[in-house]
């Protein structure tokens, strides 16, 4: 998927690749953590769960899409659980289903894992905009 379809940019850009989406329904991606990551440092050893949060988010927008005049912003968080670490040399798998599209908005639940074991998920609302 082309990642410019979302307005973020390095530093914020928290996810490598939406590797499968069927737009309206679900969306797949992942982040590879590396110790280089911004978000690692010497006191700091894992991917902070408020990053974790946001990379899901970012790939519900991809679920969201109808067209690439629109872009996704996260509106809502609830129900965020974090379960597990990412740490550098994992791979944050993130999962996003929708549940219900109303008014513009889409709101679903996502799941971060890592190795198969869930690390952390959360209900997301996503605001749908025309970038026109």
């Amino acid at each position: 998927m082309n990642m410019s379809v979302l307005p973020h940019q390095y530093p914020f850009l928290l996810i490598d690749r939406v590797a499968e989406t069927e737009p309206g329904k679900w969306a797949k991606g992942y982040k590879l953590i590396a110790e280089n990551d911004w978000f690692i440092t010497e006191n700091q050893q894992e991917m902070p769960f408020s990053l974790i949060i946001e990379a899901l988010a970012q790939v519900a927008a991809f679920t969201a899409l109808k067209d690439s005049t629109e872009l996704g912003f996260l509106s809502s968080v609830k129900k965020a659980e974090c379960s597990g670490l990412a740490v550098p040399g994992d791979k944050l798998d993130l999962f996003f289903e929708a549940v219900r599209y109303k008014r513009g908005f889409l709101f679903g639940k996502g799941i971060a894992s890592v190795n198969g074991q869930k690390v952390a998920e959360a209900e997301l609302g996503i605001f749908m905009e025309s970038k026109n």
